[in-house]
Parts: structure tokens; C-alpha cells; sequence
């Protein structure tokens, strides 16, 4: 790789002599309301961690990266068939670990995108990362391929509360990763910190994020450890803080958040200014996703509107035999019952909400078919009273569970 290193993928492609005719016609501009994103799922990890519930699958000697490229692409291809291709704003590869891909096979992945979709001119390309798969080499290489965001799973800068959760990487391996991501020039990074670990005091939890506050990333997601189904620690659980320890830790949290100059605009994501993550933006703004890959999900809205959900085959194994066919697992419209709950599970875990009229923007429903439970939620005071914004208070905010259940479906 070579030391210029292209800001977006719309000079990747230049370099790779990829013209913007390849691309195919793009939308009419008074048709393209709902913003686009891709999801690209890497579903192997090194070890699975006993508190994931994502699609993950341990790594084997036996793996092939590059028939998984080539599954990915043609899964695209099957997505776009038929299909008009708006610009796509953002790119976010997840896992799993895809910072396991050699930096040969993303950026041949990379090259497939470019070639195939429209590419706003500010993408952003988001990679996750885990700091025990991290190389000064292949974050370089990364960067040089049109990676423009980093986010590293560091989860704890303690080492006895990084064994006990699993991961496989230490405190100090944590933050060379990040210092190995802003050597290779990533200016824009996310550091993943998780609270209310086993045994956990609130002092070692605020400790923990005043160390990583002192890095200076761009982004933080600080989020406490949750007990999913179908989880070993679940079913083995843990000695976890209890529900007064969480508060203060929340709390104080917050607080130090904000003193340092990282504002919290979701539940979990605390962000510098202008740093907000822009694809899960456009998630709980309830935008259009591809979902490609292992497990992926993917939401468009088509002609109607129809708010359309597709997910793909979880088993490796089977999703790549599965890929040129476009390897759905499932598929279907959701209801007008639904709609509102799902723009509303979105939109209100934001601080600052949404504007009333992207409601039925989104969903082609009026704001009337909601009326009742937006009445009942101001009068709880869980809903701002703005008609023009569907705003949280402080307080619908703490207590979101509680909100989104007045939307439910009877």
C-alpha cells in the first residue's frame, strides 16, 4: 500500500479507475426521502464472549475470506436487482471481529462496493476492530482502502474484569490498538466501554472511563452489560452490581461525560461535536439499511410505502452457498400496527428525538393514528411537549421502556 490515503471510497475508485458510469442511473432526486446505509456482517470472532448474543461463530484454520468476499458481493448484487440505487451515506462492517479480514480481502470487498453502489461524497466507513486482532500493518492498509472510522471493542482497561467477561485481549494490548489506529491516521475513532461488569465497584467503573475520557477519542459507546438469552452468562450468570450501584455508576457517568466535552445524543453514544456515529444515525432515524452477509439484517422502504425487513441466513456454511440467490432467512412487510412502535423504538432512544413530521415521512401514517399514546406520554411527562419535535424528556428518557409501551399494539 502506498502512503496516500483516500478520505472516501469515491477516491478509491478513481484510483482504481472505476467510473461513475459503471455505477448505474441514480434515484430521482424528488423520489430519494429516506437516506440509505450498508451493513456488512463479518460473523467470525477468535472466541465468543459469554455475554454476546450477535451473530458470531469462532474462527477456524479451515476459514475462506475470500469465497466470503465473494458471497458478500453477490449477495449485493441479489439485493440490488431490480432495484433503484440511491446514494449510500454510510458503510459499517461489523461482527464478529472484522478486523480478523486481511487488509488484501476488505479492500477487494471495498472495490466490489464501489463498484456496484452510488457513494456519497462524505461516506463514512465505519470498522470494528478488537484490540487482540490489531496490527500496525493491517490498520494502515485499512485506512489506505477507504476505512475512515475505527471503532475498537476495549470494553474494560481492567485485566481481572477482561478475563472474567471473556475477552482475549489485555488493558495495555486496548490502548496500543488505539494508539496503532492514530498512527495509521484514523482522525475519526470509537472506543466501546462497558459498566456494571462482575463484581464491579462504581469507583472501578468511573476509574475505567476517566482512563479511556483521557485518550480523547472522537466517540464513546459506554453501555452497561446486559444478560441476553441464549448467552452462557445467562444461563451462568454472573455476580453483577445491583440496580443502586448502576445509578450511581450511570450517573456519575454522565456527568464526567459531559464535563469532558462528550455529549450524550443516545442511550449508549456519547460523541465530540459533529462526531455522531452517521449510519446508526440513520438507523434510529428510521432510515433504509442493506443488510449483507451472515445473520444480516436489511430495512427498505418500497412503493406504498411498504417498510420492508429482511434477514439472512445465520450458518456461515450456508449463507455462502446461499449468497447468489441473496440467501434470505426471512422476510416481510411490517403491518401499520406495527410501524408506529418501530419508528418510535428508533427515534426515542435520541436525546434530542426527531421532527414530528418525519413520522409520516417514514411510515406513511399520519401522526393522528398515534394521537392517544402521544397524549398519554406528556401527560406521564415522558414526551416533550413540542408539536413539531417527538422529543423524550429527562425523564421519558431514564424510563424509555415504560414510553415505547404505551405505543404497543393491544
Amino acid at each position: 500500500m502506498g502512503c496516500h490515503l483516500p478520505a472516501n471510497l469515491n477516491q478509491v475508485m478513481s484510483i482504481k479507475g472505476i467510473s461513475d458510469h459503471q455505477l448505474g442511473p441514480g434515484p430521482d432526486p424528488d423520489d430519494a426521502t429516506v437516506p440509505l446505509s450498508l451493513y456488512v456482517h463479518v460473523p467470525w470472532c477468535v472466541r465468543k464472549c459469554p455475554y454476546c448474543d450477535f451473530n458470531s461463530h469462532t474462527q477456524h484454520a479451515g476459514v475462506d475470506q475470500q469465497a466470503y468476499a465473494t458471497a458478500l458481493l453477490l449477495d449485493l448484487d441479489a439485493e440490488l436487482a431490480g432495484q433503484p440505487r440511491p446514494p449510500v451515506v454510510s458503510v459499517f462492517f461489523g461482527g464478529g471481529t472484522p478486523s480478523l479480514l486481511s487488509a488484501g480481502v476488505l479492500e477487494r470487498i471495498i472495490e466490489g462496493l464501489a463498484h456496484r453502489l452510488r457513494l456519497a461524497d462524505d461516506l463514512e466507513v465505519t470498522l470494528e476492530a478488537n484490540p487482540g486482532t490489531a496490527e500496525a500493518a493491517r490498520f494502515a492498509a485499512y485506512r489506505a482502502a477507504g476505512v475512515n472510522r475505527l471503532s475498537i471493542g476495549v470494553q474494560s482497561l481492567d485485566d481481572s474484569a477482561l478475563a472474567a467477561i471473556g475477552r482475549i485481549h489485555s488493558a495495555a494490548e486496548a490502548v496500543a490498538a488505539y494508539r496503532l489506529a492514530r498512527a495509521a491516521g484514523f482522525d475519526n475513532i470509537n472506543l466501546d466501554l462497558m459498566f456494571g461488569l462482575p463484581e464491579q465497584t462504581a469507583g472501578g467503573a468511573l476509574e475505567e472511563l476517566r482512563a479511556v475520557i483521557a485518550l480523547e477519542p472522537e466517540h464513546l459507546s459506554w453501555y452497561q452489560l446486559t444478560l441476553e438469552p441464549n448467552t452462557l452468562f445467562y444461563h451462568q450468570r454472573p455476580v453483577l452490581p445491583d440496580d443502586e450501584q448502576l445509578a450511581d455508576m450511570q450517573e456519575a457517568g454522565r456527568e464526567m461525560l459531559a464535563a469532558a466535552g462528550y455529549r450524550q445524543y443516545e442511550i449508549s453514544a456519547y460523541a465530540r461535536d459533529g462526531r455522531q456515529c452517521r449510519h446508526n444515525l440513520n438507523y434510529w432515524q428510521f432510515g433504509d439499511y442493506l443488510g449483507i452477509g451472515a445473520g444480516a439484517h436489511g430495512k427498505l422502504t418500497l412503493p406504498g410505502p411498504v417498510v420492508r425487513r429482511r434477514s439472512k441466513r445465520r450458518q456461515p456454511d450456508a449463507y455462502m452457498r446461499a449468497a447468489a440467490d441473496g440467501a434470505v432467512s426471512n422476510e416481510r412487510a411490517l403491518g401499520a400496527d406495527e410501524l408506529p412502535v418501530e419508528f418510535l423504538l428508533n427515534a426515542l432512544r435520541l436525546r434530542d428525538g426527531v421532527p414530528a413530521a418525519l413520522f409520516e415521512q417514514r411510515t406513511g401514517l399520519s401522526l393522528e393514528t398515534v394521537a392517544s399514546p402521544l397524549a398519554a406520554a406528556r401527560a406521564l411527562g415522558l414526551l416533550a411537549d413540542d408539536p413539531a419535535r417527538l422529543r423524550p424528556t429527562e425523564r421519558g428518557f431514564d424510563f424509555l421502556n415504560d414510553l415505547l409501551a404505551l405505543f404497543e399494539p393491544e
